[in-house]
């Protein structure tokens, strides 16, 4: 089972040296780097790192998962934040919860004690209000649905329809279809620490408008029936 580290970067230089030297190479196969147009050197450091390198061509995160997508060579991917959101020395817990079988492990912020320290009231409510939805819709049993720092077979994607690259929701996606496909799901906690340097590509209006919109676009496609 070999597994792809997917890096999605744009001026994210602060983090980058914070983070990299805590990722022990020989934990991964592959680490692939999507930079979407980094102008701070964030594009530099990777040229002199052992990862896949790829100036991104289309637009967002959704996008960047995409083009990580097309050049991965891992059977596992682990989407991860180098911003410091993301914890570098949960990633062989990661790999190893995934070698139970599991078709997605989530490094939840809300699990067993543990906390975001990114969080506003809003996002908090927000991450809160649209994990209990999912939970109630789709028979989900989630604590965190929207958190990149997880775990998933790249078969998965293909195997249950993803199709959104556009909008800010592939997590969301991901987590829905596999609660409806009753796809083997768990999460194990993992604190989010501050971002370190940069600014959040997050824009709460608009990323809760287009979370809104697949939660009731995978609702209206129904659930799919067990078996």
């Amino acid at each position: 089972m070999k597994i792809t580290l997917f890096l999605p970067v744009r001026n994210e230089i602060e983090g980058v040296k914070a983070t990299m030297p805590r990722i022990d190479r020989g934990w991964v196969d592959q680490v692939v780097v999507v930079d979407g147009n980094s102008t701070d050197g964030t594009y530099e450091y990777f040229q002199d790192y052992d990862c896949d390198l790829v100036r991104q061509r289309s637009s967002g995160i959704c996008g960047a998962y995409w083009e990580c997508l097309e050049v991965a060579t891992g059977d596992i991917i682990i989407p991860f934040s180098p911003d410091n959101n993301s914890l570098p020395e949960l990633i062989p817990q990661l790999i190893q919860e995934m070698r139970q079988g599991y078709d997605m492990v989530i490094v939840s912020r809300y699990r067993d004690g543990a906390k975001s320290l990114d969080d506003t009231p809003v996002t908090a409510f927000g991450n809160w209000m649209f994990t209990k939805t999912v939970n109630v819709l789709f028979g989900g049993r989630y604590t965190d649905t929207l958190v990149m720092f997880r775990a998933f077979k790249k078969s998965i994607v293909e195997e249950l329809g993803l199709d959104e690259r556009r909008h800010p929701v592939f997590e969301m996606q991901l987590a829905i279809k596999c609660a409806k496909h009753h796809r083997r799901t768990t999460e194990i906690p993992g604190d989010e620490p501050p971002r370190i340097g940069g600014t959040s590509k997050m824009h709460p209006i608009y990323n809760g408008a287009t979370i809104c919109y697949i939660i009731l676009k995978e609702w209206l496609s129904g659930r799919a029936p067990r078996g």
